[in-house]
């Protein structure tokens, strides 16, 4: 393993670069992407383990049974998290390692991994931070019906209480889900992720399941947490913007700010689902019966966090725009649509931006914009963001060095962001890079690297990028350089 540069105390960064004592700085990475070992110590399959091993759904035929081997090197991993000066690190759980079949008495050998890990890191003075979903469903689970039955709500319930009486004496801050557009829509909408269904019906009812479990699981962790325990939701809240000015334009953008966004702030942070989403989506679904009596109180349970993913700005319009539609939206190739009861609105990639390896547009001012309207739309809960990064095609050098420029230019342009927002009345309080090492970037296999460490996945060797000595720059500085990348 190569080493991290010497630590040099670095120049003291101007009072107007710096952010404000106690931001957080971190790095996350999810479990089915990171740890490997799929059969290991009781582990069962997940519905990820199904559908990357189903021919045609994963490029290359690439699985997570490996990944980056985290499951073993999860000490190595954290004494480099240290000398990166990281202050805290975001992972998530596999549900079925500690809960294989998704009911029923948890695996104390699938328990014990976390506890080892979460020690190690308190050890090295890094602040754990637990996700208990990231999209791994024990497939069990799928097999009963998945997120679009109402029972797996109670599942996840049973499952957060398992883990919050396992690692609630070491972690202070929990996430219930992540990014669960992703789980519904993708999983169960378009088919690009797992369980692969393409159901929009189906979608939309595990949607609101997957909101449903995030306010159990809230009940859940405040009831066996400490007082000082925080609790928290992760979303990839889309950027939403218009192609033009025009009207039918603007009811494209409000209609993808309904199904990509307010369909889960909406019950979530205002107790109700928005009149508007019920009326695009309900020839799908009957919403009438879908909520059910106490849905909405149980979802709405205040947390005290919320986290923000962003990567790249949502552009939209109605299809006698151009070129584009809902299936080239960036969240891969599918014949049917993620987008229930938006179905004909179009997809653009903004002109004249930079754009990453997954032909992402390059945005900064999104990310300001995200948070702003977030901050004002919500300004009762604090905000965090718990994803930001780029995959560039990233090659290890004869000198044995990984010099992405690329990548340090868009974390600046992406820190610098959030700084103006919280210049300007946003309530952020850190900033966890996406993601910690490069890894099984799902539907893309190992084909796309996201990590500020390189993983050499057949000798498992990590070399931090440049972009990993930039951040620890940064993190010591607390704060960005004078002067931005060249």
């Amino acid at each position: 393993m190569t080493a991290v540069r010497p630590d040099i105390a670095p120049k003291q960064a101007p009072e107007a670069t710096r952010f404000p004592t106690g931001f957080v700085w971190g790095a996350a990475t999810a479990a089915y992407q990171v740890e490997g070992a799929a059969a290991e110590d009781g582990r069962t399959p997940s519905i990820w383990d199904t559908f990357s091993r189903t021919p045609g759904k994963v490029r290359n035929g690439d699985t997570g049974d490996v990944a980056a081997d985290h499951y073993h090197l999860y000490r190595d991993d954290v004494a480099l998290m240290k000398r990166l000066g990281l202050k805290a690190y975001r992972f998530s759980i596999s549900w079925s390692r500690v809960q294989p079949t998704g009911r029923g008495p948890a695996v104390e050998r699938g328990l014990d991994f976390y506890r080892k890990l979460v020690d190690e890191l308190l050890e090295a003075g890094i602040t754990p931070v637990a996700t208990l979903y990231h999209w791994d469903l024990p497939q069990e689970l799928e097999d009963a019906g998945g997120w679009p039955q109402r029972v797996t709500a109670d599942r996840f319930a049973d499952y957060a209480a398992i883990m919050a009486g396992a690692l609630g004496d070491r972690v202070g801050t929990w996430t219930t889900l992540n990014e669960p557009w992703c789980s519904a829509f993708l999983g169960y909408g378009s088919g690009v992720h797992a369980p692969g269904r393409t159901e929009p019906g189906s979608a939309l009812r595990a949607a609101h399941h997957l909101n449903l479990a995030h306010g159990r699981a809230i009940e859940v962790l405040r009831g066996q947490l400490p007082a000082t325990a925080q609790t928290s939701v992760t979303l990839n809240l889309h950027q939403v913007r218009p192609l033009t000015t025009s009207a039918a334009d603007a009811d494209a953008a409000r209609r993808i700010d309904g199904v990509g966004n307010r369909i889960f702030t909406g019950p979530m942070l205002r107790g109700e689902y928005p009149e508007d989403l019920i009326a695009d989506t309900g020839h799908l679904v009957d919403w009438s019966k879908l909520v059910q009596d106490g849905d909405l109180a149980a979802i709405s349970r205040p947390i005290d966090v919320l986290g923000v993913n962003y990567y790249t700005p949502t552009l939209v319009s109605t299809p006698e725009k151009g070129a584009g539609s809902s299936r080239d939206d960036g969240h891969g190739a599918s014949d049917y649509s993620p987008w229930p009861g938006s179905e004909h609105v179009a997809f653009h990639l903004a002109e004249g931006k930079q754009r990453t390896a997954m032909n992402w547009s390059i945005d900064p001012d999104g990310l300001y914009n995200l948070l702003m309207d977030t901050s004002r739309d919500h300004p009762q809960v604090p905000l965090m963001v718990t994803e930001n990064g780029a995959a560039f095609d990233d090659y290890v050098s004869p000198e044995g060095r990984v010099e992405d420029p690329e990548r340090i230019a868009y974390l600046h342009g992406h820190l610098d962001a959030v700084q103006r927002a919280m210049a300007d009345g946003a309530d952020v309080r850190g900033y966890f890079l996406w993601s910690l090492m490069d890894n099984f970037e799902w539907g893309y296999g190992y084909s796309k690297r996201f990590g500020a460490v390189y993983v050499d996945y057949a000798s498992q060797r990590r070399i931090p990028k440049a972009s990993a000595h930039w951040y620890a720059d940064v993190i010591r500085r607390h704060g960005l350089p004078e002067t931005g990348p060249s």
